[in-house]
């Protein structure tokens, strides 16, 4: 067999099960809250920026309006977001956290300490893997 082609050899595939693997560990802290990963990292973005556009929104967390605008919906109906169509273009939606929604944020507080327990990393570890993770997404985009 041609040596590129060895799954040993990929690249993708270790990326490939970490992230399936770590996110599994966030589904069981998370199903109580009936949230996704997805509405989960939708809402971390939210707790910080408190409002922005969905076009922002989804520069930042690399996801298109395809994928945002069920999720978005879902997260209205549960009452931690509002979306607001802005009066100048019709267009840009705004998306503005609740007061239901910043009450999330205690729920979730332990969230990332009971996932990084599951990952066999120092501090160091974890944070030169992040840069690297975020070098390797941002020559992707390029």
């Amino acid at each position: 067999m041609e040596e590129e082609l060895k799954l040993d050899k990929q690249l993708c595939f270790p990326l490939y099960v970490a992230s399936k693997e770590v996110i599994k560990k966030y589904r069981p802290l998370l199903e109580g809250l009936d949230l996704t990963y997805t509405q989960y990292i939708t809402m971390m973005v939210l707790w910080e920026k408190k409002e922005l556009n969905v076009k922002t929104l989804g520069n930042i967390l690399l996801l298109d309006s395809g994928t945002l605008t069920p999720l978005l919906r879902k997260l209205e109906t549960k009452g931690y977001i509002n979306r607001i169509r802005n009066e100048e273009d019709e267009r840009n939606l705004v998306i503005t956290i609740t007061e239901k929604g910043e009450e999330l944020k205690g729920q979730v507080k332990g969230i990332p300490t009971e996932v990084s327990k599951c990952i066999n990393l120092t501090h160091d570890e974890a944070y030169t893997l992040y840069r690297l993770l975020y070098k390797v997404i941002m020559g992707l985009e390029e």
